[in-house]
């Protein structure tokens, strides 16, 4: 089992990691910071520069410390924070299958980044070295997890959106997690 998350968590959390990387820094093959406050502009968020890098780091620190197994709720809740808004304002309307832009990718992250939390990130896991894994872990802290990063998603997507959502997000091909 020990061996099957720390599997999950590296690869899990090095793939949002590249994606926040890509938004951040235009590294491999991104838009970087210009490119994706373009995106966010489209999709009408009121300050699309903030939003870029609140998402680039999001994923790139919340990947990291997802890898690594370090402050594992709080690298969950940032990932699934980002995951509900990517769903929310761009695959969603596309369905449930990736090979279409849906959701199906991100369904999968936030799946991995609640399990992780409800089990443990393992003993292979910085929150283990430092004697943290059983205090932060738990099926009641991935519920909880799961309900504070629905509300901040639905916060950001109230609240940081103006009344006027732009139809068409074609504005960029830089695309959130």
């Amino acid at each position: 089992m020990e061996y099957g998350m720390i599997l999950l968590r590296v690869v899990a959390g090095l793939a949002l990691a590249a994606h926040g990387s890509q938004k951040l820094f235009g590294s491999f093959g991104g838009s970087g910071p210009a490119g994706t406050r373009k995106f966010f502009a489209g999709l009408g968020f009121r300050t699309p520069l903030a939003m870029a890098f609140i998402a680039g780091l999001s994923e790139l620190g919340g990947g990291l410390l997802f890898a690594f197994g370090l402050l594992t709720p709080f690298a969950a809740l940032a990932i699934t924070i980002v995951m509900l808004n990517a769903i929310a304002t761009v695959h969603w309307k596309k369905g449930f299958f990736n090979s279409a832009g849906g959701f199906e990718y991100n369904l999968l992250i936030i799946a991995a980044a609640l399990a992780i939390t409800a089990n443990g990130p393992g003993r292979f896991s910085l929150d283990y070295v430092v004697g943290w894994a059983g205090d932060l872990s738990g099926p009641w802290l991935a519920l909880a997890v799961a309900i504070v990063a629905a509300a901040l998603a639905t916060l950001t997507l109230t609240v940081g959106r103006g009344s006027q959502v732009p139809v068409s997000t074609k504005t960029s091909t830089a695309v959130p997690s």
